[in-house]
């Protein structure tokens, strides 16, 4: 019966480097390692934790998108590190942010973001004339992207009821703060009474209103021997002062 004997050869050592160096290259996230390079898809993976982070409490549901970052691109590696947002930028809609590392061999990298945020928001039920003072039944809620739509679109009823529109409204038109006003409820020259309590007492006393105010608007009244008295406008001529 013939046998097939195998010898063991003794390589040289420039050999057994090559063959070595080309076993570690062949072996998956070993090479980047090996040569101290950053891994970039940890970078896009701690960018977007960190914008997750920052918009934790927004209204709605939030989804986070981290652009992709240069294949070609290489960084020292770095234990830790930091994400930031740049000046003028913040963690809403379209933005950037930057990742630094600020160890031996420091870098800084900027990625494209986007942060959607869709939620609810109010717009008119019925159209409004100028000078309507808005009731519950004139607001319904719509659903969208918040990050899109203007700024300060209103998105609580209690923003909006009770308060009177600047301009006509055709319906399912958005609502923003600048687009309302208070109803006066405080006249200048008015006589009111201002109230104040605390524990274990209650003061009353009337004076003259300096200018209009509206629900929990500051109004400055003029009481007898001069004295000016600021406190909080409430309906029926009442103004409450906090000692």
């Amino acid at each position: 019966m013939e046998m097939l004997m195998l010898k063991h050869t003794r390589l040289p050592g420039w050999l057994t480097l090559i063959l070595a160096l080309v076993t570690l290259a062949l072996l998956p996230g070993v090479s980047r390692a090996a040569n101290g390079w950053q891994e970039l898809p940890q970078l896009r993976q701690l960018a977007t934790h960190w914008l997750q982070q920052q918009t934790t409490g927004l209204p709605g549901q939030v989804n986070v998108q981290v652009g992709a970052i240069d294949t070609k691109l290489k960084l020292a590696n770095c234990v830790a590190p930091d994400v930031f947002l740049p000046a003028g930028s913040r963690a809403w809609g379209k933005t950037s942010l930057g990742i630094r590392c600020a160890e031996s061999s420091p870098w800084t990298i900027y990625l494209q973001a986007e942060v959607s945020v869709i939620g609810q928001y109010l717009v008119t039920a019925t159209p409004l004339m100028q000078g309507q003072v808005i009731t519950a039944q004139d607001l319904v809620f719509q659903s969208g992207d918040l990050s899109k739509l203007p700024p300060g679109v209103l998105t609580d009823p209690s923003q909006a009821i009770g308060r009177s529109v600047n301009v006509a409204l055709m319906a399912g038109a958005m609502l923003r703060p600048e687009q309302l006003r208070m109803q006066t409820v405080i006249k200048q020259g008015q006589t009111v009474r201002l109230n104040s309590t605390g524990k274990g007492f209650s003061i009353s006393a009337e004076g003259a209103a300096m200018g209009n105010a509206g629900d929990g608007q500051t109004v400055q009244v003029k009481v007898a021997g001069g004295q000016i008295v600021s406190g909080v406008a409430r309906g029926n001529g009442v103004v409450e002062v906090a000692f």
